[in-house]
């Protein structure tokens, strides 16, 4: 008779809450611990580990997802998003999902099986979505979803590398078994074109002394993790007045990490492969919607639509975008930089939007 394995006892942590990451039972097993996670909800933050979907009543309202249909989520990350379509899909149809990150597009699968969505519903691809048309070669797709947001999961996780709140190393990869690291990245550009990027990527006013910094710090020692990049663009802003440094070192932070998150990870480049790509996999009279999360994202995506629409390819596309409501972005912070736009496959008939 094999030996019973041994119950283990949790990590103790000091004070009465855990501090560390990896020491957040409760948030890293949500579903474990609804009242826990209910309250750290009402409280209008997201619980570590978790990602709350964006704009879902806008974005159901839009696509008008019915039974039958055949979808596409191309950017899968907690499963929020695709929870919601598989349930519009009533039990038949197929939803097919796809995302770069292995790591948590396994635990979103897990997840959703557990709901009862399992392979016969739901088809999800480790790929990027600017292969959208390699997803399901010969399908045409009722509707399609993207949304461009990094997870929260991503951005809490240290070891990812996404955020400067907590010290860990400079990844960013949104893939961590591909590709080169944010700290690698850095020690190949050159001055000129870090600035550029900063620009570029996140209009970064400091653009200039940023990479000034971040220029002398890599030769002074290195830049490997979070902490010591944020550090580099505290640098660069101490010339600022001691009342505003503060405020503007948190956003000249953001725009940097965001900066090289785009860089590192192709972002740029996939969006416009996957925006042309869009209106050759979308059915006569499919729909597509689209969140971005900042200036560059929105303009690629606006850009397409308007070509497209002139093309003959969309019928209509939003002339406006589609915000959160200011409860949403009460209850969920993250959601306020959110824009929704969105196109329709010209084709059969439709109904009025």
């Amino acid at each position: 008779m094999e030996e019973q394995e041994k119950h283990r006892r949790r990590p103790r942590y000091a004070g009465t809450h855990p501090r560390r990451y990896q020491d957040k039972y409760k948030e890293l097993n949500p579903e474990q611990y609804p009242d826990a996670v209910a309250h750290v909800l009402d409280s209008g933050k997201t619980p570590a580990g978790m990602h709350v979907p964006i704009c879902v009543r806008e974005i159901l309202e839009f696509l008008q997802v019915k039974p039958g249909q055949t979808g596409l989520d191309a950017t899968l990350g907690y499963g929020g998003h695709s929870r919601e379509l598989l349930r519009c899909l009533g039990g038949s149809g197929r939803l097919y999902a796809t995302d770069v990150d292995p790591i948590e597009s396994e635990k979103t699968r897990l997840r959703l099986e557990k709901l009862g969505y399992g392979p016969e519903l739901l088809t999800i691809r480790h790929m990027n979505f600017s292969e959208v048309d390699q997803v399901a070669p010969g399908e045409k797709f009722n509707f399609v979803l993207a949304d461009l947001g990094v997870s929260s999961m991503q951005i809490d996780d240290p070891s990812r590398g996404f955020s400067f709140k907590q010290d860990g190393p400079l990844d960013l990869r949104l893939d961590p078994t591909a590709g080169v690291t944010a700290a690698q990245r850095l020690r190949e550009l050159t001055g000129e074109e870090l600035e550029d990027l900063l620009r570029e990527n996140a209009d970064e006013p400091y653009a200039a002394e940023i990479a000034a910094s971040i220029g002398a710090r890599l030769k002074a020692g290195g830049i490997e993790t979070t902490r010591q990049l944020a550090g580099a663009v505290d640098e660069a802003l101490r010339f600022l007045p001691q009342r505003d440094r503060e405020e503007a070192c948190k956003k000249a932070c953001q725009r940097t990490f965001q900066a090289l998150r785009i860089d590192v990870n192709g972002e740029y480049e996939a969006l416009y492969s996957f925006l042309e790509k869009l209106p050759g996999v979308l059915a006569p009279g499919g729909r597509a919607a689209i969140l971005t999360f900042h200036s560059g994202e929105d303009r690629l995506v606006k850009q397409a639509f308007r070509h497209f629409r002139q093309e003959g390819l969309y019928s209509e596309t939003a002339d406006e975008v589609i915000r959160p409501s200011a409860e949403e972005c009460r209850r969920n912070p993250r959601a306020r930089s959110a824009k929704l736009r969105w196109a329709v496959r010209a084709g059969e008939e439709h109904d009025d939007l």
